[in-house]
């Protein structure tokens, strides 16, 4: 027997969260038990197919799946993950009391006998069984009883094993405290396929209203019992004679009369007191419904909710009928009475469960007394009792003989005895103990204990009892399905096990003894197949089988040599004589001189003086740009491989050496084992190359293995400068294999030699790597193909001869061509990796909380494969990492344009020195962009990546809109777009994609409430808080204004021509942005203008926090329904005279902005000189809101000189007289302005003569006139902003009003008085 460990649950924190411990009692293991009971207190089902789990506790259900995931030990394995959850309780109360997980079978042709889907049943306190999909869809409810569900059972069809037993139909059977309620299995299976079509109809065509058909059921009332807790449905039995002759006198006495054939009959037992164990028998016949009749229901039923859905798609059901269907409560069939026939008395024993054998013939039962009862079911009694099992969950398992282990007997006539018979079948009760934490197997009726395991005490034992549901004679024999017997959940391990008994161990001795030599053959096996850590305990356990095996026929066939196992001995061992060749090469090491000097270097890599110094200058300022760490591998140190990872690699077959398929650090491990040594010249190249040549590897193996390694070890390469003159000689040495440059290879093709070579520097990320084995690649290739050369050339006698010299040098020139393209490739890609690797030195004090990702790795096939667009989309991504200001790639640019037109650079130079001061230390930033350029003229061009820098932030910041910055710093690369084509379409598409969705959610927002909304409401509706969204339309009304600029710039310039560099021309991918760009239409003016004015409108609400102002009240029918279409379309807007209401309501709002604006300008600054603090300046404080405000009264229709009139009036309001007296200049009627200013000067007279109790303003007040005094005394001086004006200055405003005022205007002769007034106040203060 075996105990199988299977999958962990993940979800079992998703309960034990849901049952805190609470501290009731001080000892600590209460809080441990209440952790792991957790379970004993859900409802659980687990399918027999092991593809769904339910774990419910009273309204709460969760529904589990199983997939293959990796556990920590990096081992995959089935773990269940949480398919759904939620509650299911409809009425209010109501609580799961048991579950069913039933798989469905297939109809499919293709998938006959399969399970196609599995429905959850579940039970409720309320009396109602409801039927779910696995995703937790409601398929059928029915109240059956109003009594708490006690429990679900289900039996499935299995095949007769012999002629004479009875077929078993399939069957759902629901227990109730007095009734029990079966629903027959087919009639269920057509309802449930046919609810899940309807519902998945329904849900395609939106359409909720479907009303199931009811299922077809029989309940019986059972009698004459106290209590019921638990039952079993043990099927249709049919009674012999005797049994049916002896039933009837005993109920009818001696003059009973029978009939001639017995009735059929289904038997229930169940389980509970007075009696212990009751046993019932429902004759057949008459109250069972026909099967035609049942699937007349149902069609008849869904023809009637497909019509009542009908129906209601066309308006044809009035809403009295739905609320009467709705309002109408099930109607409850009563019960058949149903009398207890016999049962097993004990009055004092009260039964907890009982659980069916497969074959229908026994029956387990628990009580309250700690007992196990074994009960023969035919024949109503108890065969065998267990003591000791308090609290017990108990479950079967049935095992059929596998007729290979079956050994013939000598003179045994019975079919068993020979190989050729009919399987034999036992049966095993398995009993867990949970109050001593065992699992035990019982061989039945009255054999043996055979296995015993030890378990945690909170464990969990199912048992299903059922397989699939809906197959019969035929589809059950097409397919076995994977389905296990019994489980144990353990909580505390997180896992469930199977149990599997061999049937060897319900035999006699003698039989025994040879099924379980059979059996231990096939352990054997196993074992030899299995891949265990420690081999001394794998030996140790393969002699151990060996001699248990008793009859000497089974021995020898174990000691006999398959000749499969000495095939695999020989090329294991030719295997380790190459590794102890490669071991002792490696371990003599080479004196050899590794020094090499910069000649040397130069003549190595066909390289001039010039050439060497720059690729030195390039790979330095790699290497000290790339901060990543290099790969590393720990067991690849200084070249060494076990020998057991030695073996897992390699396999030899046929006298050639091949590589299992592995992943890149095993290939990389074992490259190191053969060639590091050699790479580091520690150990001899020829030998090496010779002895692997000799074992059989081909020479591209070992090309790819040499590649491996020199590329994974970049940093130890570039650290090593003696390793560049030890790979030309290995490659060289491998070039010269056979097989590895065929002579006969069609001179005008490429070799697929050195295609593998480049193929590999092409994938590879480590730039300085590739690079440097492309060169030596190059020059031992020119060098192979120069020695083939004048060898040909030696031999040149006849004209054929010249002819073949020509293809040679065809071949060498196409060859050179693609590896001059490598090069250059590869010199480009490393440029763009040592520039995306470095970094600027950010002050913390301005530290930007930026992603701490790091940047993806280049290659050239990556480079090749992202597009046109790829190079400068990664120079975009390193930007945004950085928080480089655009201003930083202008300059680099324009000092690259000095350079070349040879330009004074002093003016440059200072401003790239401004932007280090402020914003940060650039360090060598500047020159990796401006060598970065020089290398993609076209990629890099400053308008390609402006446009990405722009849509790199915008995509950040849509990933965060919190991020308020990273808008606005996406509109500032946006700006600096200078072609208006490209600046046209990237606005154009970024208002598209991200903005207007959540400008139009802004927009209802504030029309809805009517004011700058709270934080909640702002990230309910909009996604970001009301800080972030006044920043966000500030940033579109930016864009808006850049748009309209850009449409008018389109008309003076002509779209870019979009270029690539000749190294690039190969480049697949998606398309880039700027060319998105440029498919863009053209904006209708007119229409953004119009959105443009909304958004000033929103973001004055929002920046001023006005009141009272309702947006979309400010435009017509037409205007509103303009808003948020396609900017390029054209839409038809508002136009001729508006309604002067509208125009009052605008005219108002236009005067709350500028009066806001004036007062978060001047009311801000006089704080600031109260404070002596330098407050941060608030968004949109640089925008000149009075200006905004003329734009916007000119497309409002409303008066400008109003507004313009309020503006100065809010200026002398504030006591800005000096701002007020250049603003007077704009207005158009200053005799209107001058009676407004009048009134202001008055307030502030009032202010200084009323409302001081001075002696001298009371003097004062009594030399003026009366009818100065009195218009004074009308005055409020409450309205002035700043009551802190010097009379000098409002002495100069007097003087402004009578300058502006007419001779002939009525209040000319105040003003005059108001000029002795203000003399007047002015002497004393002299």
């Amino acid at each position: 027997m075996r105990l199988l460990a299977s999958w962990p649950l993940l979800v079992l924190t998703f309960f034990s969260s849901s049952l805190p411990c609470y501290p009731q009692e001080e000892e600590g293991n209460t809080c441990k038990t209440q952790k792991t009971s957790w379970l004993q207190d859900c409802v659980l089902s687990l399918s027999p197919t092991n593809d769904l789990m339910v774990i419910a506790r009273e309204q709460k259900a969760v529904f589990l799946v199983p997939k293959w995931k990796y556990s920590d030990k990096g081992k995959e394995e089935m773990q269940f993950a949480v398919g759904w959850s939620g509650c299911l309780n409809v009425e209010e109360g109501e609580h799961v009391t048991s579950a069913l997980c039933i798989p469905l079978a297939s109809q499919k042709r293709s998938s006959t006998g399969r399970p196609d889907w599995t429905c959850i049943v579940l039970g409720f306190t309320s009396g109602s069984v409801r039927f779910y999909t696995e995703n937790g869809v409601l398929l059928l409810a029915q109240l059956l009883n109003e009594d708490p569900v006690l429990q679900l059972k289900c039996r499935t069809y299995e095949i007769p094993r012999h002629p004479g037993v009875t077929e078993q139909n399939e069957e759902l059977s629901i227990l109730y405290p007095a009734a029990i309620v079966t629903i027959d299995g087919f009639s269920l299976f057509q309802s449930l396929r046919a609810c899940r079509n309807q519902v998945a109809k329904a849900a395609a065509s939106g359409n909720e209203n479907i009303q199931p058909p009811p299922l077809a059921y029989k309940k019986w009332g059972l009698q004459d019992v106290d209590t019921i807790v638990d039952h079993a449905s043990i099927g249709i039995m049919t009674l012999s004679p005797f049994d049916q002759m002896k039933t009837a006198s005993n109920i009818g006495g001696f003059n009973a009369a029978i009939k001639n054939s017995p009735p059929a009959m289904s038997q229930y037992i169940t389980v509970g007191s007075n009696p212990f164990t009751g046993f019932f028998y429902a004759l057949e016949g008459s109250t069972q419904p026909l099967l035609s009749h049942v699937a007349l229901a149902v069609a008849s039923k869904l023809t009637s909710a497909l019509f009542n859905a009908a129906s209601g798609w066309l308006g044809w059901k009035s809403r009295h009928e739905e609320e009467a269907v709705q309002k109408q409560k099930p109607k409850m069939e009563p019960a058949t009475p149903l009398a207890v026939r016999f049962g097993l008395p004990d009055s004092r024993r009260h039964g907890e469960s009982i659980c069916l054998s497969p074959c229908n013939s026994l029956a387990a039962v628990t009580d309250d007394f700690g007992r196990v009862i074994l009960l023969d079911v035919t024949r109503g009694i108890a065969i065998r009792m267990w003591k000791g099992y308090r609290d017990a969950q108990i479950g079967w398992v049935q095992v059929v003989e596998d007729l290979h282990e079956r050994v013939p007997e000598k003179g045994d006539p019975s079919p068993f005895g020979s190989p050729q018979g009919p399987s034999r079948v036992a049966q095993f009760l398995v009993i867990y103990a949970p109050r001593r934490g065992i699992l035990e197997v019982w061989s039945t009726q009255q054999g043996p204990r055979v296995g015993a395991f030890n378990v945690g005490k909170h464990c969990r034992l199912l048992y299903p009892g059922y397989k699939i549901m809906g197959l019969n004679n035929v589809t059950s024999q097409s397919w076995q399905p994977q389905t296990y017997q019994i489980c144990l959940v353990d909580p505390v391990s997180a896992g469930v096990k199977t149990v599997t008994v061999p049937f060897h161990l319900a035999l006699s001795d003698k039989k025994s003894e040879r099924a379980k030599d059979m059996h231990l053959m096939k352990k054997l096996a196993a074992l030899l197949k299995s891949k265990s850590p420690s081999l001394d305990s794998v030996e140790t356990e393969i002699k151990e089988l060996i001699l248990d095996i008793k009859y000497p026929a089974t021995k020898k066939q174990v000691e006999s040599v398959d000749e499969g196992l000495l095939q695999f001995c020989a090329s294991k061992l030719k295997l380790l004589h190459l590794y102890e060749s490669v071991s002792q090469l490696n371990a003599l090491g080479s004196p050899a001189d590794t020094s090499v000097s910069e000649n040397d270097l130069a003549v190595l890599l066909r390289l001039d003086e010039k050439e060497l110094v720059k690729l030195q200058a390039l790979l330095e300022k790699y290497k000290q740009e790339n901060s990543r760490a290099a790969v590393r591998f720990s067991d690849d140190q200084d070249g060494v491989l076990p020998v057991k990872t030695f073996l897992e690699y390699l396999e030899y077959e046929k006298d050639v050496i091949t590589i299992r398929k592995m992943g890149e650090e095993e290939h990389v491990a074992l490259g190191s084992f053969f060639f590091w040594k050699c790479l580091h010249g520690e150990s001899s190249t020829e030998d090496t190359c010779r002895t692997l040549e000799s074992a059989g590897l081909s020479p591209q193996l070992l090309l790819s293995l040499l590649l491996s390694v020199w590329l994974s070890k970049e940093k130890d390469i570039l650290e090593r400068p003696q390793s560049v003159r030890c790979l030309p000689t290995t490659l060289s040495l491998l070039s010269r294999m056979k097989v590895a440059l065929d002579d006969t290879w069609d001179s005008q093709s490429v070799s697929p030699w050195w295609q593998q070579m480049r193929t590999a520097c092409v994938q590879s990320e480590n730039n300085g790597a590739a690079l440097l084995s492309a060169h030596v690649g190059h020059s031992v290739a020119a060098q192979i193909s120069d020695s083939a050369t004048e060898k040909k050339f030696s031999q040149t006698v006849l004209g054929a001869d010249a002819e073949a010299l020509t293809d040679s040098w065809e071949a060498l020139s196409l060859d050179t061509e693609y590896w001059k393209l490598l090069l250059k490739q590869l010199q480009d890609c490393l440029i763009l990796q040592t520039l995306l690797h470095s970094r600027a030195d950010t002050r913390p004090a301005r530290a930007p909380s930026l992603p701490a990702e790091p940047l993806p790795r280049l290659s050239v096939r990556k480079l090749l494969e992202g597009g046109r667009g790829g190079i400068a989309d990664s120079v975009a991504k390193w930007v945004f990492k950085q928080d480089l200001s655009p201003e930083v790639l202008k300059l680099a640019n324009e000092e690259r344009d000095a350079e070349n037109s040879d330009e004074p650079k002093e003016g440059i130079s200072r401003g790239l020195s401004e932007v280090s001061e402020v914003d940060v230390n650039l360090g060598a930033i500047p020159d990796l962009l401006r060598a970065a350029r020089e290398q993609f003229p076209c990629s890099l061009e400053l308008d390609v990546l402006h446009a990405h820098c722009c849509w790199e932030y915008v995509v950040q910041w849509n990933k965060d809109p919190e991020e308020a910055r990273f808008f606005v710093r996406s509109i500032e690369h946006l700006k600096h777009i200078l072609n208006a084509h490209v600046q046209n379409g990237i606005a154009l598409m970024m208002w598209n994609t991200f903005l207007v969705k959540r400008f139009s959610a802004a927009t209802y927002l504030l029309d809805k409430v009517g004011k700058s909304p709270k934080e909640r409401l702002c990230r309910r509706d909009v996604g970001m808080s009301d800080t972030a969204m006044t920043s966000f339309l500030g940033s579109c009304l930016d864009l808006l204004q850049t748009l309209l600029e850009a449409d008018v710039g389109r008309d003076e310039m002509q779209a870019p021509d979009l270029e690539t560099e000749d190294a690039w021309l190969a480049v697949e991918g998606p398309i880039s942005i700027v060319e998105l760009a440029l498919e863009q239409k053209p904006i209708h003016y007119p229409l953004v203008e119009h959105h443009s004015v909304l958004c000033s409108i929103l973001y004055a609400v929002m920046r001023f926090s006005l009141r009272a102002v309702k947006p979309l009240s400010l435009f017509d029918s037409k205007g509103k329904n303009a808003f948020f279409k396609d900017l390029t379309s054209i839409q038809l807007l508002p136009s001729g005279e508006m309604d002067p209401n509208v125009i009052s309501i605008r005219q108002q709002f236009l005067l709350k902005v500028v009066s806001a604006a004036v007062q978060a300008q001047h009311a801000g600054a006089r704080e600031k000189e109260a404070s002596d603090t330098a407050p941060a300046a608030p968004p949109g404080q640089d925008l000149e809101w009075p200006v905004l405000a003329v734009d916007l009264a000119r497309h409002f229709q409303v008066n400008e000189d109003v507004v313009r009139r309020h503006y100065v009036g809010e200026l002398y309001n504030y006591g800005v007289d000096h701002l007020g007296e250049e603003a007077i200049l704009q207005v158009q009627d200053k005799e209107v302005l001058a009676s407004q200013l009048l009134v202001l000067t008055g307030q502030r007279l009032a202010h200084a003569l009323l409302h001081t109790q001075a002696r001298e303003g009371r003097e004062l007040l009594a030399r003026l006139s009366p009818t100065l005094c009195t218009w004074l005394k009308a005055m409020d001086p409450q309205d002035l902003q700043n009551t802190e004006v010097p009379i000098a200055t409002t002495a100069k405003l007097v003087n402004k009003v009578i300058e502006l005022l007419p001779e002939k205007h009525g209040q000319y002769s105040l003003a005059l008085h108001l000029i002795e007034a203000v003399e007047a106040i002015a002497i004393p203060s002299l």
